[in-house]
């Protein structure tokens, strides 16, 4: 059984797939050829904003959105400790510094409530408890912005986020990166805040052959500065640079890949959809032993992951362990929230400081999921989780 099966869907799709690579291997345009373009104009119709910009990776989309903001030394970014390093390692690239917020327990996002809080304590106001370590306040940053986290594919709550940012000034990035497909309140992932950014991993929802990524802006400015910035600064040509930029390009043949794919992307995402709901039927007598997953009223996930609590750490290892034996693949994400990490010790962080954060990431595994999975291997996966939990 695979965790993430690619090998099934391009079984459907390999035709396709090898007609788009095979002309581009005609024409030869193996950088920006017409593909990139081709794939900017549908995302961002898919999506429903005015922009998008393709590029090299996820990180490098959520780095360059940054980089277009002049984040930098003596900035504070706040994010989510409860997500993959890229998130927080992009602020720390520019020099500037990544402040932490707690996760909402139930849908695993940046909690919006304690982002007012956070703001508050950063401006010289704290109100309760507010973990600001020493490391944070002792260089007297400033608050640029906000990077909320879409996490596991679902929306975070964006009108609240959007207006405290609006509030206190700030500019909002999206990390989309495992959103692309799901809905909030009306409106595509990735149309929320002031730019959005989304990962192309082969593993992600909509995936390429390697790596990419897309951000996505209604801001016409902020675009043409990212379509600079991805090409070394590049001006009115290539040998004129107007900034300082990087090179972030998504190549010809990856576009030509999500081309491919993202003509079956639609069906896919009701596939999973379908998927996600017969393992919260399946697995709702088993509660509180293991805690399915909710998506909020208004709000639909990419299903990126399929994630649930087990009781307590033992147990989650217990768990994994009898479905390793079934031949049950499973993967923890995250074990470590980011304030814990080594590469973030010297902002002075402790254990304790993100409750919320570090529970989940000490209880939390995710089992396949994938939208060619049969209905038959989610019930070998159930009564497997079935067998652990009666054997306890």
């Amino acid at each position: 059984m695979e965790f993430i099966d690619l090998a099934a869907q391009q079984r459907r799709i390999r035709g396709r797939i090898e007609d788009r690579i095979r002309k581009v291997l005609d024409h030869g345009q193996y950088i920006n050829g017409p593909e990139v373009s081709e794939l900017e104009g549908r995302l961002k119709e898919y999506v429903g904003v005015g922009h998008a910009v393709a590029c090299s990776s996820g990180t490098d989309a959520l780095l360059l959105a940054l980089m277009a903001y002049g984040v930098g030394r003596g900035d504070a970014v706040l994010t989510s400790p409860f997500t993959f390093i890229a998130t927080a390692e992009v602020i720390s690239l520019l020099g500037a510094t990544p402040v932490f917020v707690d996760i909402d327990p139930v849908t695993f996002n940046l909690d919006a409530e304690k982002l007012e809080g956070t703001l508050l304590a950063l401006r010289g106001r704290p109100a309760g408890f507010t973990p600001i370590p020493p490391g944070v306040l002792g260089g007297k940053i400033r608050p640029r912005g906000v990077l909320a986290v879409d996490l596991f594919g679902l929306p975070a709550r964006y009108e609240k986020i959007c207006e405290l940012a609006a509030k206190h000034g700030l500019f909002v990035v999206e990390d989309g990166a495992q959103s692309f497909g799901a809905e909030h309140m009306g409106k595509k992932a990735c149309a929320w805040g002031d730019s959005a950014c989304t990962s192309f991993f082969p593993a992600k929802p909509l995936g390429c052959y390697g790596d990419g990524g897309m951000i996505f802006t209604d801001d016409g400015v902020l675009a043409e500065t990212l379509f600079s910035m991805r090409e070394h600064g590049k001006g009115s040509d290539k040998y004129e640079n107007v900034r300082i930029g990087m090179n972030g390009r998504l190549d010809t043949l990856q576009a030509a890949i999500l081309l491919a794919k993202f003509e079956v992307f639609p069906q896919e995402m009701g596939l999973r959809q379908d998927v996600a709901q017969r393992y919260s039927e399946l697995l709702a007598p088993m509660h509180p032993a293991v805690c399915v997953p909710t998506v909020p009223s208004g709000a639909r996930s990419a299903w990126a992951q399929y994630s649930v609590l087990a009781a307590s750490g033992p147990s989650r290892q217990a768990l994994q362990r009898h479905l390793a034996e079934r031949g049950v693949p499973t993967a923890v994400y995250y074990p470590r929230p980011l304030h814990l990490q080594p590469a973030f010790q010297h902002l002075g962080y402790r254990q304790g400081d993100f409750p919320v954060a570090e529970d989940c990431s000490s209880r939390i595994f995710s089992l396949p999921m994938h939208p060619h999975l049969s209905r038959q291997d989610q019930e070998r996966i159930v009564a497997a989780i079935g067998e652990a939990v009666r054997e306890k």
